[in-house]
């Protein structure tokens, strides 16, 4: 599993002019899912999310979690996190997993993220075509792959 995790003021997503999703002071969460996946990634990753420690404090030092600052998180589904670009210039996605695989996984993430934080989480849907808008918050962007979590 691969998340990119970008700090913001505020953040959407639109599907179809219709806003699905929006969010205040958080966490936008772009998710990749590949086939070798599994309950365990999905646990690891919305722990290391929901404690991940990127909130500035008193003194303007990232030291507050998601959690100590009552954040939100928005998560959207991105298959393209697993593109392959080593052959042309047109990028291949046999490393992202199928919709049977994928989709329990994603969701999986959703709820379990969102029992962490102890709210609902928002969230795209997945495989629609989604217009994401964000004000990032730093910027600051982190990403993780539960394949290097050691």
């Amino acid at each position: 599993m691969r998340a990119v995790i970008q700090r913001v003021s505020r953040a959407s997503v639109s599907i179809e002019g219709h806003v699905k999703s929006a969010i205040g002071n958080g966490y936008l969460i772009l998710l990749g899912v590949e086939a070798e996946d599994t309950q365990v990634d999905v646990e690891w990753l919305a722990r290391k999310v929901a404690a991940l420690r990127v909130f500035d404090d008193e003194d303007g030092v990232m030291n507050r979690s998601i959690l100590d600052v009552g954040g939100e998180a928005l998560v959207v589904s991105q298959f393209t996190l697993f593109a392959s670009y080593k052959k042309g210039n047109r990028p291949s996605w046999f490393r992202a997993a199928p919709h049977n695989i994928s989709v329990p996984l994603y969701e999986a993430f959703c709820r379990e993220l969102s029992t962490l934080l102890g709210r609902p989480v928002g969230t795209g849907e997945f495989g629609a075509n989604m217009q994401v808008e964000i004000v990032n918050d730093g910027p600051v962007t982190i990403c993780m792959d539960t394949k290097n979590r050691e």
